[in-house]
C-alpha cells in the first residue's frame, strides 16, 4: 500500500464480501483496499471489516 509492504488478515467471508463489493463497484479488490486504506484511522484489517459491515447494512 502506497509503496509499503503490508499484510492483511481477514476471514474468508470478509474476502468474499470484498470481492463482491469490488465487482459491484467495477474495481479490483486491490483498488478497493487502497480506497479503504486511504480513509482509515486505525488498523487496516479492522477498517476493512467495518467497511464490509457498513456496506452490508446499507444494502440490507
Amino acid at each position: 500500500m502506497a509503496g509499503h509492504r503490508t499484510s492483511v488478515s481477514l476471514e474468508a467471508a470478509f474476502w468474499d464480501a470484498l470481492k463482491r463489493i469490488a465487482r459491484d463497484d467495477g474495481c479490483t479488490v486491490n483498488e478497493l483496499v487502497r480506497r479503504v486504506d486511504s480513509e482509515r484511522g486505525g488498523n487496516l484489517s479492522s477498517a476493512l471489516r467495518v467497511f464490509v459491515l457498513a456496506r452490508v447494512r446499507r444494502h440490507a
